[in-house]
């Protein structure tokens, strides 16, 4: 147990510098974008790229990593190929000028863009796409039901805790240091502290071994029989095993549309009704943090981004991306101490009175935020929009297990034909129970999935709905983080046109509330209790 528990560290160490490394790149990665020349709708779009390929790899990822047999574990090496991806995109973002300058012999001003483009894109989807594994790896270590939820709190008050350093770091200046001025200035400072932490937490890695779990053995097992049989065979693939994994591959890439589409149009209705209302409340909250540091350093510090360094435009700017970096880590503090406060509140004040509330305090705190221009209270809105954050971290998945604790009455379709269902089922017991019931044709008997004091095998009618009774809980939970993933791709492909037709960041702030406006409508949608099921009808 105190091996599992130091090696529980290690894995959280990782997650806090990944972290880290994101937090502050909410910070200067639209700073950076716009001082190298690129239009506010074009920033806001490289900002997809990111969530938009995490979409599409994440799920395969997931499923390499579960089949994946080598001596360095099923989760490490995935961990480690993308946490390289985000070591090499940290050291090229401060230093694309010089890295032109050496790799053409001159000074390529074109080439500035698509090199900083092109690494920020990298540590965005590869930073996103490594907490998969990472997640994983925590499961495999501490599958039991308790033990895993104590293991999963930790991991979250570790990114919790990496986001405050994340966002704390832009928000000192460090511009008197002599370092900081050997280095370049502050941002190329702050990404060699980012490079030492991260580095730092990868190489703990190494310390992790991987404990085989039954099913990882029993998969083993059935590998090597499958392999065995395959020696015998004379199928001209046995030769080329690099060949059947890059064909299992593209199989895999190709069949994810096929599979999203059929994942989507099977959805329960509570399923579907909570997916929305998460997409809502996560699209406004993610058009406020992505971009808080331009809104202050342009709205409230009257900055310009684009202007040289050492000019008064972009002093301001700077000095506003700083105090956004106050209001964010803020954000992150108060989300801290809800998230230790949770339980308490669940039990004095309910589920639905909670989801509620976060979604109105949005909703309130940014449009305070889109009509003043006082600095200290736009960083009191922010830091309470950590209450919004914290709820939509948790709530969402306890109200996952509720639905799936009781399946027969959240996932049925149609109340008449469950109704019918239960009468039909009644009546076959009562008729067992006078000797009266008889085989039925077809084959084998379907249990019926209602009703625990009603243990009756029986053919389904096929006219009559059935629950989805065998749903994976994995299924709507995998539905729920791609909610989070598309809530950053909607407002940054839109938001920078937004932005540049009404000429004002405001812009920024007076969606973010409108957005939340709507969450709250579809959050009052949302099925909290079985009341609620008859209630929406």
């Amino acid at each position: 147990m105190h091996g599992r528990i130091s090696q529980l560290f290690l894995i959280n160490a990782l997650t806090c510098g990944l972290e880290v490394c994101l937090a502050a790149g909410t910070i200067y990665i639209p700073p950076m974008l716009l001082e190298a020349g690129v239009e506010e709708r074009f920033m806001t779009m490289v900002l997809a790229v990111g969530p938009v390929l995490g979409l599409i790899a994440v799920p395969l990822i997931g499923s390499a990593s579960d089949s994946l047999r080598s001596k360095y574990g099923r989760r490490r090496p995935f961990i480690w190929v993308l946490c390289m991806g985000v070591l090499l995109g940290l050291l090229i973002i401060p230093q694309t000028s010089t890295l032109i300058t050496l790799l053409t012999k001159r000074e390529q001003h074109w080439l500035k863009v698509p090199l900083l483009v092109l690494a920020i894109c990298m540590v965005e989807f590869c930073g996103q796409a490594c907490f998969t594994p990472l997640e994983a790896l925590v499961s495999d270590l501490f599958p039991g039901e308790e033990e895993s939820r104590k293991a999963f709190s930790i991991y979250s008050l570790m990114l919790s805790l990496g986001g405050c350093i994340g966002y704390l770091l832009p928000a000192v200046d460090w511009t008197t240091s002599d370092t900081v001025v050997y280095l370049g200035g502050q941002e190329a400072f702050i990404y060699v502290v980012l490079t030492f932490i991260f580095l730092t937490c990868l190489m703990g890695t190494t310390f992790i071994s991987e404990e085989q779990t039954v099913r990882e053995k029993l998969g083993e097992v059935e590998v090597s029989r499958k392999a065995e049989i395959l020696k015998t065979c004379c199928c001209p693939c046995v030769a080329f095993p690099r060949f059947l994994l890059l064909q299992r591959t593209f199989s895999s890439l190709f069949s994810v549309v096929p599979r999203l589409y059929s994942l989507c149009s099977r959805m329960p209705k509570v399923i579907a009704r909570l997916f929305v209302a998460e997409l809502c409340s996560w699209m406004a909250l993610m058009s406020f943090m992505l971009f808080y540091a331009d809104f202050v350093g342009e709205g409230l510090y009257n900055g310009v981004p684009s202007e040289e360094p050492g000019s008064l435009g972009r002093t301001r700017y700077d000095e506003g991306v700083r105090m956004a970096s106050l209001g964010l880590f803020l954000q992150c503090v108060t989300s801290v101490v809800f998230s230790l406060l949770m339980e308490r509140m669940v039990l004095c004040i309910g589920i639905r009175k909670l989801y509620l509330s976060s979604v109105v305090l949005l909703a309130v705190s940014t449009a305070i935020m889109t009509v003043s221009h006082n600095i200290t209270l736009v960083t009191i809105m922010a830091a309470a929009t950590g209450y919004t954050f914290c709820i939509l971290q948790i709530l969402p998945y306890t109200l996952i297990c509720l639905y799936h604790s009781n399946a027969q009455v959240f996932f049925s379709t149609n109340r008449r034909r469950n109704d019918l269902m239960l009468i039909k089922s009644a009546e076959i017991q009562q008729k067992r129970s006078n000797g009266c019931i008889s085989g039925y044709p077809g084959g084998a008997p379907y249990p019926i999935p209602f009703q625990s004091n009603l243990h009756v095998s029986v053919t389904m009618d096929p006219h009559l709905a059935q629950p989805s009774a065998f749903r994976g809980m994995g299924t709507d939970i995998a539905l729920l983080d791609s909610a989070y993933l598309l809530s950053q791709v909607v407002p940054s492909l839109f938001m920078g046109s937004i932005v540049q037709l009404f000429h004002s960041v405001t812009a920024y702030m007076a969606c973010a509330s409108l957005l939340s406006v709507v969450a709250v409508y579809f959050s009052s949608k949302i099925i909290f209790e079985k009341a609620d099921i008859d209630a929406n009808r």
